[in-house]
């Protein structure tokens, strides 16, 4: 299960450290139901949801693409595809034999990037799922048009059989068109916002196709909300939430999340829109940015080291690696590295990430790691499962609202307006 070590972060507390009880009351209020946007606490009984209802159809859907296409074009934007894509990055980093390719689209109105995508997409089989609550979203709805059409010149009757929708269960454009179709469709739950929907169908038929195991991930998500209930300090989301509020309360301002996994780039991705969306109202909030480790120590190091202390650091780091590689031992020794000959190179990741701890202690950057057992289905759905529960007690320590996103409709006026859409005045 998830660990929490915050003795990086100990040494920058005041002496009266984090607040555990206000943990206890947010955490309280979100399980009873009680506290602002309570409408969209669905998130927490997903797992269960998802097994009684979707799963079985999810499997069969993923199947079906897995046996004629090459390849699943995913349209989506937001937490319509960032859970989705972090998970396939983070577990299936490389498709192994039979696995179609995934590609994500929708989430740019770049020319370019499109085109490059129907490039790679070549004359492969594919199908389509489209994600949208609404199906009005601009992005993702120029890339549906845009696929639909070469679904239409690629399979012509048939067409209708590659598209995938997962949309509002009764209502909505997409919905309409869903049912007008005959697409097979799925469900985004009314009470679960986007980026609380990884656990979803929205995230679980992408992950599928590409050959997560998600009943793994279902079940180890269930198990995972259940111990992450428990109600005292030793709850490591009440310790992540509490420690970040605690050091926000002292002028940190600005989280970068890191890993020593590249393959953890859109977990962060994904981690940047939970958190930045929760919390970031009312004039408050919690900067998220994200690094790579080792690669954004040569680029990013000098100013995490030493730049204005306003810096909290929370590092995920995977106790166990999938793979074995031992590093050789040259007679020569030419480049002077036979003082790690004989060591896996995960010994060594691991000695650089404490001597990265150490050094920005030292030099004046708190910083909390969390600890997940291995890189797998099981390791995914704890870290999706404890994100999100430190998220909403985070938020209502706050005293903000954090499922909704009042601010995200601002430049979408402004841009409907300008490209002169009907009744957008």
């Amino acid at each position: 299960m998830v660990k929490v070590d915050l003795s990086g972060a100990a040494p920058f507390f005041t002496s009266v450290g984090p607040d555990y009880a206000s943990a206890k009351c947010a955490h309280e209020t979100l399980t009873q139901g009680s506290g602002l946007g309570a409408e969209f606490t669905g998130w927490l009984q997903l797992p269960q949801r998802i097994r009684d209802t979707e799963l079985e159809r999810i499997l069969r859907a993923a199947e079906t693409i897995r046996s004629r296409s090459g390849a699943l074009v995913v349209i989506g934007i937001g937490g319509s595809y960032l859970g989705a894509r972090g998970a396939i990055e983070l577990l299936k980093p490389i498709p192994g034999p039979g696995d179609p390719r995934v590609f994500f689209v929708g989430n740019t109105l770049s020319a370019d990037a499109l085109s490059d995508t129907l490039a790679q997409l070549g004359d492969m089989d594919f199908d389509v799922n489209v994600i949208s609550k609404s199906g009005t979203t601009l992005e993702p709805a120029v890339s549906f048009r845009i696929f639909r059409e070469l679904l239409a010149k690629k399979y012509g009757d048939r067409a209708d059989e590659h598209i995938f929708a997962t949309t509002d269960a009764r209502r909505g454009v997409l919905k309409s068109l869903a049912d007008a179709h005959g697409w097979e469709s799925f469900v985004v739950p009314d009470d679960v916002g986007g980026r609380f929907s990884v656990l979803s169908a929205v995230g679980l038929l992408p992950m599928a196709v590409a050959g997560i195991d998600v009943r793994r991930v279902v079940d180890a998500a269930q198990e995972a909300f259940t111990a992450l209930d428990l109600r005292s300090p030793e709850n490591p989301a009440w310790q992540y939430a509490a420690a970040r509020q605690h050091l926000y309360g002292k002028g940190y301002d600005i989280e970068i999340l890191g890993c020593y996994e590249p393959s953890f780039r859109f977990m962060a991705e994904w981690w940047k829109q939970l958190y930045g969306e929760s919390e970031g109202k009312d004039g408050k909030g919690i900067f998220p940015a994200s690094v790579e480790y080792t690669a954004d120590l040569h680029s990013m190091g000098q100013f995490i080291q030493s730049g204005p202390r306003r810096l909290m650091e929370t590092v995920v780091r995977f106790d166990q690696s999938r793979s074995a590689c031992l590093f050789p031992e040259e007679s020569e020794n030419a480049d002077g590295l036979n003082y790690i000959a004989g060591r896996d190179l995960s010994q060594v990741c691991s000695v650089a990430a404490d001597a990265v701890k150490q050094a920005h202690i030292d030099g004046g950057v708190p910083n909390l790691v969390i600890h997940l057992p291995r890189r797998d289905e099981e390791g995914f759905a704890q870290m999706v499962c404890f994100f999100e529960l430190a998220c909403g007690i985070s938020g209502y320590m706050s005293q903000v609202n954090p499922f909704d996103q009042p601010g995200v409709e601002a430049y979408k006026k402004n841009m409907f307006r300008m490209l002169g859409k009907p009744g957008a005045d």
